[in-house]
């Protein structure tokens, strides 16, 4: 129906897109793996990061991805605190009280936000805003592609620190059994929160990678939580590598959805496949049967 010279831009850009997904991905895949709840506040997570980057560009000049090394922090910061002081204390060890818990932290953060900020949506201007770059027929903006290798090598970093260090290897041992971790000395609570910081952390990232292309709002968070849930079904529960291929195929199905559908009906594809796995392989692509 297209000749190549159509599909390669659109799966390049698909690509780009889908990385910066698995990167959201990640962090909602290693909160569930080692606390076993969804957490509803993620989008509104991210609204916050994205509003954080946007303040360090308006009041300080700062560049996004010279944002990295505070935001990237300061989420990690805010995500431990919040499950140690807000979560881990409201929830009383109760998995649906987590649950609520996170959907009430969605609603206030959102609402916080648009007290501040109204409802209005924002943009930032750089010097590389309008840069393209040549990729064989296709071409493409500069951002995107610093989107595409920032996210990766995120997405990266957390495997590392996840089967290197003993960090990783403490987050692992919670998730798979947490009685046998406490049992050996692992302070579980310290690791709870730990996680839920790495999460918020791959955030802030993605949150540099994505503002210089992108805007915010105060209801940005929900389409991206959408598209993170429909990722972390398909690669399988709890699964990073499910989380990271999963990222970059939803890209791609999105991105030719919008070329064959047009823009409106884009991510028609993204739920297609969300209803078929859980229909044919609730497991999803690398999760294990239960």
């Amino acid at each position: 129906m297209f000749d190549f010279g159509i599909l390669f831009p659109s799966v390049l850009n698909g690509l780009t897109t889908g990385a910066v997904y698995a990167l959201v991905a990640l962090g909602l895949t290693l909160i569930y793996g080692v606390l076993h709840i969804i957490n509803f506040a993620h989008g509104a997570a991210l609204m916050m990061a994205l509003y954080g980057v946007y303040f360090l560009r308006q009041r300080f000049g700062l560049d996004p991805y010279l944002a990295l090394p505070v935001m990237v922090p300061a989420m990690f910061v805010l995500g431990y605190a919040l499950q140690r002081l807000v979560i881990n204390r409201a929830s009383h060890g109760k998995d649906e009280n987590i649950l609520l818990v996170t959907l009430g932290l969605s609603i206030v953060l959102e609402n916080v936000a648009l007290l501040a900020f109204k409802s209005d949506t924002r943009t930032i201007d750089t010097a590389y805003t309008l840069t393209t770059i040549s990729i064989g027929p296709a071409s493409l903006a500069l951002s995107k592609a610093v989107a595409f290798g920032g996210a990766l090598a995120a997405s990266a970093a957390l495997l590392l620190i996840m089967r290197t260090t003993d960090l990783g290897r403490a987050i692992r041992a919670v998730a798979k059994e947490k009685q046998g971790a406490r049992l050996v000395g692992i302070d579980v609570d310290h690791v709870y929160a730990m996680s839920f910081g790495i999460g918020l952390a791959c955030l802030g990232a993605a949150a540099c990678f994505l503002l210089p292309a992108y805007y915010v709002n105060p209801q940005v968070g929900n389409g991206f939580v959408l598209v993170a849930f429909t990722i972390v079904v398909l690669g399988g529960m709890g699964s990073f590598a499910g989380a990271l291929l999963g990222g970059l195929l939803i890209g791609v199905v999105e991105s030719l959805g919008g070329l064959w559908f047009g823009e409106s009906l884009g991510q028609i594809g993204i739920f297609v496949i969300f209803i078929a796995v859980l229909l044919f392989r609730p497991q999803g692509l690398f999760g294990a049967r239960a």
